[in-house]
């Protein structure tokens, strides 16, 4: 894949994301996808397989009304491409001794992008 190719593909993996559109986020994925978020140098969620991550990208989906990744640097690696994202998202509910529903939660942090067929194969969120 080019470039411009792989970044078309994030760019809509990244619009699909911001409209809760979890089907849109599937259709850029390889079906054996590997996902992690990285919180603190922690994994705080994993999945392997698009079922496992419908199932992560459903769930965070429902955690908040609005939410938007920006993308505010690209880096082009041989083997990824790693992005800087600016998050703001705003809670549906309240979180079991947490923060209350309404509660804007706003990170910066960066995703790095594997790829094969065209697709995304591997994906680590990390803030």
């Amino acid at each position: 894949m080019t470039r411009a190719e792989k970044r078309a593909v994030i760019e809509q993996y990244v619009d699909a994301y911001n409209r809760f559109d979890v089907a849109g986020m599937l259709a850029l994925l390889t079906p054996d996808v590997l996902f992690e978020n990285v919180t603190d140098d922690r994994v705080t969620a994993a999945s392997s397989g698009a079922a496992g991550f419908r199932e992560l990208a459903e769930q965070g989906a429902a955690m908040f009304s609005e939410r938007r990744q920006v993308i505010t640097a690209w880096t082009f690696r041989p083997a990824s491409v790693l992005v800087g994202i600016a998050w703001r998202g705003v809670l549906a509910a309240d979180l079991p001794d947490g923060p209350a529903a309404g509660t804007v939660i706003e990170l910066a942090g960066e995703s790095e992008f594997e790829f094969s067929g065209g697709r995304i194969s591997r994906i680590v969120d990390r803030s």
